[in-house]
């Protein structure tokens, strides 16, 4: 609970445009294939656009410079829109130097997953995360989380 609650802490900051973070820790510090974790946020305005991120906290033991996860999103009436695939680089393919910020051998990972997203109703929105590796144990994976927030149109 601690490296979530620290997670949360270093990647949110004070942000008036998150609308929701939460992290899941995993037990031994290893991402089973059967663990999905589910993150359900409430949308109210739906004539906002929101990004839409995947948090990582990873260790060295990870033994992969990338993560392949695969989303659902399910919505107040539904699936909304198909599962998606992504790529995530947790780590320079070239020189093998974790990405993100780190202390020690912890580094956290934020990247945007779903830009400029549309939610059509307000209510309560559930994304589910699997891992989408070729192995059933990933170790040096602690935790996984969601963060939405108000898209920031740029200047």
């Amino acid at each position: 609970m601690a490296t979530a609650v620290g997670l949360l802490y270093v990647l949110s900051g004070c942000d008036p445009n998150r609308v929701f973070e939460q992290n899941t820790d995993f037990p031994d510090y290893s991402w089973d294939v059967q663990q999905k974790p589910a993150f359900t946020f409430a949308i109210q305005d739906t004539t906002a656009s929101y990004d839409v991120y995947f948090n990582v906290r990873f260790a060295p033991a990870y033994g992969f410079y990338n993560l392949y996860v695969k989303h659902t999103l399910m919505g107040p009436t539904g699936r909304v829109g198909s599962p998606l695939l992504h790529q995530m680089l947790l780590m320079d393919p070239k020189t093998g130097e974790p990405k993100g910020s780190g202390t020690g051998d912890i580094y956290d990972l934020q990247l945007l997953a779903l830009p400029n997203q549309h939610f059509a109703r307000p209510g309560n929105y559930t994304l589910t995360l699997e891992q989408y590796m070729r192995q059933d144990q990933l170790p040096g994976l602690m935790a996984v989380g969601v963060r939405v927030a108000q898209h920031e149109v740029k200047k």
